[in-house]
């Protein structure tokens, strides 16, 4: 067993001075039980906590940390620009320079807007479409999480084509009736939502490849059937590609699929690990952004100089070594390719679901496709695996229902130590079962 008194100490401290403990609701293990780990430092694909215990990171910081913790051409970029100062508050260089790497790799962004978090880019993107198109609601998908702004908080009603309703306490019953749920890969629901609210859509929002339910990869089909509807009916198609963008490929999930949206949110790798977000689109769209435009957003810490110096130490490196993505698949695909054998020697029958750098282990025998699907998986089991991992010493999702990364800096090795982690918690949890 792994000691982890320093956690425990500092989590029973924090209790009394933070929300639950955490500064983010998933890190405080509710969804898996236990205390949560406390890490102290990080370095290449290892964390480190304050016990000394060192875990293989299959997070990666949510997503950013493509290159692996720490990677000296981002800590480089940060150390040089931090000697100017934390903060201008004015127009820089750095600015432009990663507005110029944003649009030269991301396929459907003609001009950028950069805020400061994944959320704000979401909750601007969606003022944007309304303001440009004069339109008041918004299509979202049951399992997608486009941060925790009111619009985006609001759960599927008792069908498919009903109005939402808010998901938590603050969020106002009119916002709810702005915002329309479909299934995620349901093209017949979207339908009928437009069908019920003629003229009244500004904006359908999806995650191209879903990161909040676990890893789920819809038909390129589907993506495609949204961007000829957004085409026919004059609604605005913004994909949500916080977690995608810069992962999956260097243009996101739309290179891949070869669809574009008309606005893309942007966050995680964009800042190398700062906290960075962006949105953009399509020129005549996004020239509705204040100062040129009329629909109002600023933020003080917008376009941060020490996060923009990491976000283009980490974007250009990117862009100049596209083998990476085979590099990240190739190492993604031997994992699930194991971690299947496995429950093949051990008679288990749970699905994995991947797309490039990104997987997910689901507890159900069932293909997942949904959040439905998702919702099926068994939630108690998936926490003793995820503690059965933490002891083997893989920093796992502490949650079914969120994805893993994989970093550059997992190397065949790792990759067979998480294979056999993998193996050692599937088989004790089952021998618990048993017993």
């Amino acid at each position: 067993m792994h000691n982890i008194v320093k956690s425990r100490q500092l989590f029973e401290k924090a209790q009394h001075y933070l929300p639950g403990g955490v500064n983010s609701p998933v890190r405080a293990f509710k969804a898996v039980g236990g205390t949560p780990i406390f890490i102290k430092a990080a370095k290449g694909p290892y964390l480190y906590d304050e016990d000394g215990n060192s875990y293989l990171d299959l997070i990666n910081a949510w997503g950013p940390m493509i290159l692996g913790h720490a990677h000296e051409v981002v800590t480089e970029a940060v150390a040089k620009a931090i000697k100017d100062s934390f903060s201008f508050g004015t127009p820089h260089r750095k600015e432009v320079e990663i507005a110029t790497l944003i649009t030269a790799m991301v396929p459907s962004i003609e001009k950028v807007r950069m805020v400061n978090a994944g959320t704000e880019a979401t909750m601007s993107a969606i003022r944007l479409a309304r303001g440009y198109t004069g339109k008041d609601k918004i299509i979202k998908f049951e399992g997608c999480y486009h941060g925790h702004s009111d619009a985006f908080l609001i759960e599927a009603g008792s069908g498919a084509i009903t109005m939402g309703v808010p998901s938590s306490p603050g969020v106002p019953g009119g916002t709810a009736r702005d915002t329309l749920n479909a299934s995620y890969g349901n093209l017949q629901a979207v339908e009928e939502i437009i069908a019920k609210n003629k003229d009244q859509i500004a904006a359908i929002i999806i995650e191209p490849v879903s990161g909040n339910m676990g890893c789920i990869v819809p038909p390129r089909a589907f993506l495609q059937g949204l961007r000829t509807i957004c085409d026919q009916e004059g609604i605005l198609l913004i994909f949500d590609e916080v977690m995608t963008g810069f992962r999956l490929a260097r243009g996101g999930a739309q290179e891949l699929f070869g669809i574009l949206p008309d606005l893309t949110t942007l966050g995680k790798i964009i800042g190398g690990g700062m906290p960075v977000g962006a949105y953009g689109g399509k020129k005549e769209i996004m020239d509705f952004v204040s100062p040129a435009g009329p629909v109002f957003q600023a933020g003080t810490l917008s376009g941060n100089p020490i996060a923009m110096a990491a976000g283009c130490a980490m974007l250009r490196y990117l862009y100049e070594h596209p083998a990476i993505y085979r590099l990240l698949e190739d190492t993604t695909q031997n994992i699930v390719n194991q971690f299947q054998i496995n429950m093949e020697q051990l008679e288990l029958n749970y699905t994995i679901n991947h797309i490039g750098s990104m997987f997910s282990l689901f507890f159900t025998e069932n293909e997942v496709k949904d959040f439905k699907d998702a919702q099926k998986a068994d939630k108690v089991l998936f926490g003793k695996y995820f503690h059965a991992m933490l002891q083997q010493g893989v920093y796992w999702a502490p949650s079914q229902f969120e994805v893993l990364f994989v970093s550059t800096e997992i190397t065949p090795q790792h990759a067979d130590q998480i294979a056999e982690a993998n193996y050692k918690a599937l088989a004790a949890i089952h021998e618990c079962l048993e017993d």
